[in-house]
């Protein structure tokens, strides 16, 4: 039991850190939320990631999130914090896995280390207490490489397929980025795995099909179920899940060329290895990063053939995932660097327990003291802006220490190693508890302290155009007030209202129970419905209302949002509830 208080303790913590006034977020992402919502009433809609009950359109990724968030609704009611638990179950089960992982490689230190990284590195904490899919991307994606660890240790092909299947649910969970691990896993087992090279082959061909079967059975089934008898697939200009991960969700991503995106082509930012230090992207992941790029190659001269193997892994997820990040073209939020933040935990850990074996080593001294001049240096450039004393405290706990590490034949370990860590994880824990004590809300939450931003947060968030009434818009949900929620709730069809846009639709959703129809998905872009289907529709009775106006312009995609709004308000009379503009779409209001 003794032995196991360390790790004990860095679970509690985590589940404190990442539960603690959770539900101050409310919904969070009213997109996914609804997307749960939905999916807690209707079979259907959980099974297809629907947006509403009645089944009108899906959410722009894979569902194997909302899946969770769907289940744990129906179990335990629709709330906040039936739908944001279970993120944060997932963080403080990514922080043992990783733990677990690095301790098959590095030892008990090196997995403390990994895990505590992790557990302290605010893009994660922002996910974890959050409920966009990058929660359980992390999960699975940690499990992967747990079992590619397991799996090269006596060239297990059980372990092996064990990660196809993980990465293969990862991309259920956010598409193409999963597959970002790959390289490094199978060169990895090529390399590592105690077998003649025919027989790895072998295994790595399993492994795939392993990839192809967990993450192609949804693909295949949602392929094979005519358009009419399911929700049209968000995101998707075809009506096609396989357009969808190899377009706005895959190659458009890396060229900017996202159709029916707002914002993109060359819109996200500068591209370059300098954007995860930026301005942007710096304060959710870049605490640790230069340090873990120092660790990486110091850590291969140090550690034994284990540790290199643990190296190998984690320092090829590091490099391929940063190297997608820093230079792609498209559609790229901060909060998508958490992808990075097991890596970067992992090569601290294994890279730095490498080097304090051999500390009284010149090169070692240097590389493990450079290590932590580096991490201080670094953290106190990105505690600058927001907290100037905290970021001197660092800068003078982190250099003294990094001399008494490179001095170690002197410098008592007792008082170095302490002064050490705190250098290390003061500036990341300190800005991830500020990250907990902030509330977030709507598609692009950032990490920090709250300063009054969208989203909640310390980072830049940028806010397209077309908001809505009440707050709604692009990237936020609205809040209905009493008259709108108790006119919605009467509506007494299929669809209580549509509206253009899927945050618009999630907000009056969530607020009211009834099902809101988002009108061209998420960015408005989509051709769901067709003018001609939403007529049908309104003939027969089945939308009720149509609440707000033209809805959000676009650089590419459908205009079919545009033309239902345009023939909404040339055919029915608007009236104003809650400062909102309702038409209502039943025969008597036709002109």
């Amino acid at each position: 039991m003794r032995a196991r208080l360390p790790l004990l303790l860095l679970l509690a913590g985590s589940a404190v850190l990442y539960l603690w006034r959770l539900g101050d977020s409310g919904w969070a992402n009213a997109y996914y939320s609804a997307a749960a919502q939905a999916g807690a009433r209707s079979w259907s809609a959980w099974f297809f990631g629907a947006t509403d009950p009645a089944g009108s359109i899906t959410v722009d990724k894979t569902p194997a999130a909302t899946w969770v968030m769907g289940l744990s609704a129906r179990l335990f009611g629709v709330n906040p914090w039936s739908i944001l638990v279970p993120q944060a179950l997932m963080g403080v089960a990514s922080v043992g896995l990783l733990h677990a992982a690095v301790k098959r490689t590095a030892g008990e230190a090196a997995g403390l280390i990994a895990g505590a990284v992790l557990a302290l590195t605010p893009a994660a904490v922002l996910m974890f207490r959050f409920n966009n899919p990058d929660a359980l991307l992390v999960l699975l994606l940690v499990a992967g490489a747990y079992c590619v660890v397991r799996s090269t240790e006596r060239a297990s092909w059980r372990w092996l397929a064990l990660a196809g299947a993980a990465v293969g649910f990862a991309f259920l969970t956010k598409m193409l980025q999963a597959f970002l691990v790959l390289p490094a896993f199978g060169l990895v087992y090529l390399v590592a795995a105690p077998a003649a090279m025919t027989r790895k082959l072998w295994h790595l061909a399993g492994a795939l099909g392993a990839v192809v079967v967990a993450g192609g059975w949804w693909v295949l089934a949602v392929e094979l179920t005519p358009s009419g008898s399911r929700p049209h697939i968000g995101g998707s200009q075809r009506d096609s899940v396989l357009e969808l991960a190899l377009g706005y969700n895959g190659l458009g991503r890396l060229t900017g060329e996202e159709v029916g995106s707002v914002g993109g082509g060359g819109g996200w930012g500068t591209t370059g290895w300098s954007r995860l230090l930026g301005p942007e992207m710096g304060g959710h992941i870049a605490w640790l990063l230069p340090t873990a790029a120092v660790l990486l190659v110091a850590g291969c001269w140090a550690a034994d053939r284990r540790g290199r193997t643990g190296l190998a892994l984690w320092g090829g997820w590091l490099v391929v995932t940063a190297a997608v990040f820093s230079f792609m073209n498209g559609i790229i939020h901060p909060y998508y660097t958490v992808a990075l933040a097991p890596a970067i935990g992992a090569i601290t850990g294994i890279g730095a327990t490498a080097l304090w074996q051999r500390r009284r080593e010149p090169v070692a001294g240097a590389a493990l003291s450079g290590a932590l001049a580096v991490t201080a240096l670094q953290c106190y450039l990105l505690l600058l802006g927001w907290s100037a004393g905290l970021a001197a405290v660092v800068l003078f706990l982190g250099l003294p220490a990094a001399v008494g590490l490179f001095l170690s034949a002197v410098a008592p370990p007792a008082v170095v190693v302490p002064v050490a860590v705190a250098a290390t994880l003061l500036g990341p824990g300190a800005y991830s508890v500020a990250t907990a004590s902030s509330p977030h809300s709507g598609a692009i939450p950032s990490a920090g302290p709250d300063r009054g931003l969208p989203g909640g947060g310390g980072g830049v968030v940028v806010i397209g155009p077309g908001g809505g009434p009440n707050g709604g818009g692009l990237l936020s949900a609205p809040k209905p007030g009493p008259a709108l929620v108790a006119l919605l709730r009467g509506a007494g069809s299929r669809w209580a209202a549509a509206t253009v846009g899927s945050n618009n639709a999630a907000g009056y959703q969530l607020d009211s129970g009834v099902p809101v129809m988002a009108v061209g998905g998420f960015n408005g872009t989509d051709p769901a419905p067709t003018p001609e289907r939403f007529q049908e529709l309104v003939r027969s009775g089945q939308i009720r209302y149509f609440l707000g106006g033209a809805g959000i312009p676009a650089e590419s995609g459908s205009d079919a949002s545009e033309r239902i709004a345009e023939w909404v308000a040339d055919h029915f009379t608007a009236a104003t509830v809650d400062d909102v503009a309702v038409y209502d779409l039943t025969a008597g209001a036709q002109r």
